[in-house]
């Protein structure tokens, strides 16, 4: 099948699971969570929340103490123990490489070593080579061009990037061997075998503090309940991410009514959101 180059609310249906009467917590998918910290501990939140108002069945929150009594504070229904989880979200909130511990970055090798699909945000950007399963990133254009700088010793600039996304999407997923999803008011998503979408936002409402959190925690939710099928290779990450950059920036677009929105906001919006598709 095809790849649509500009990805609709139509295409978006299509990669939305719709629980049935034999579905439980655990065949709807359990997300396994590495965000946040103490320096960021609100990442962790709204990844969180992100995942849950998209469908995660179950979510397992590992992190430190502080973001993890915020979780429960929003989510008290999150598990902070360990256990099986079927696709893992990581990175988010966390401090870059030279600012975190040692005990944290193995905590996310040892998740990225399990070879299951995985979503890699913001801090744990550069333990992309150490993933050994499916594996989608999400940086912006700022962190995709110190990515690129710390591997390649180039000098790329944010500016570059932005003036041409897609090519520099297409390349990223090329040399680092993963899905992206570059983030924007056009995200682009593209694959190490040359699929490439666009997702264009209605409004650029969505471009505030958290949002990118909350865009993560969502794709979370739709790798842990299209696991199998990934695994299985009959289902692409691109569509995936295609399919939670859409359904975020839809929720934005609902929750600012025109107006100024926040992270939660966005957040607050998705069940509505997914509702509708199923109506229509």
């Amino acid at each position: 099948m095809t790849i649509p180059l500009d990805w609709t609310q139509a295409d978006t249906l299509a990669y939305v699971r719709f629980p049935g009467p034999d579905d439980d917590k655990y065949s709807r998918g359990v997300l396994g969570v590495l965000t946040g910290s103490e320096e960021f501990p609100g990442a962790a939140v709204l990844g969180v929340e992100g995942a849950a108002r998209a469908g995660a069945g179950l979510i397992r929150y590992l992190g430190p103490a502080t973001p993890t009594l915020l979780v429960l504070q929003r989510r008290p229904e999150a598990v902070t123990r360990r256990g099986r989880v079927q696709a893992w979200l990581i990175g988010s909130g966390i401090p870059p490489r030279l600012d975190r511990s040692s005990s944290c970055t193995a905590a996310m090798r040892s998740a990225l070593a399990e070879g299951l699909p995985s979503v890699l945000d913001a801090g744990g950007l550069d333990l992309l080579a150490d993933a050994t399963g499916p594996l989608v990133i999400t940086p912006h254009a700022g962190e995709l061009a110190g990515l690129f700088n710390g591997m390649d010793q180039s000098r790329l600039t944010r500016n570059e990037i932005t003036a041409d996304p897609q090519l520099w999407a297409a390349r990223a997923a090329e040399r680092f061997g993963a899905t992206v999803l570059l983030k924007g008011h056009t995200s682009i998503v593209a694959s190490p075998e040359g699929e490439l979408v666009r997702v264009t936002a209605p409004s650029s409402w969505a471009a505030t503090a958290g949002s990118g959190d909350v865009l993560a925690g969502v794709l979370g939710a739709l790798l842990a309940g299209f696991s199998s099928e990934i695994l299985a290779g009959s289902l692409s990450l691109v569509r995936l991410a295609a399919t939670a950059a859409h359904l975020h920036q839809a929720a934005a677009q609902a929750a600012s009514v025109g107006g100024p929105v926040t992270a939660l906001d966005i957040a607050e919006a998705l069940p509505a959101i997914i509702g509708a598709l199923r109506t229509e």
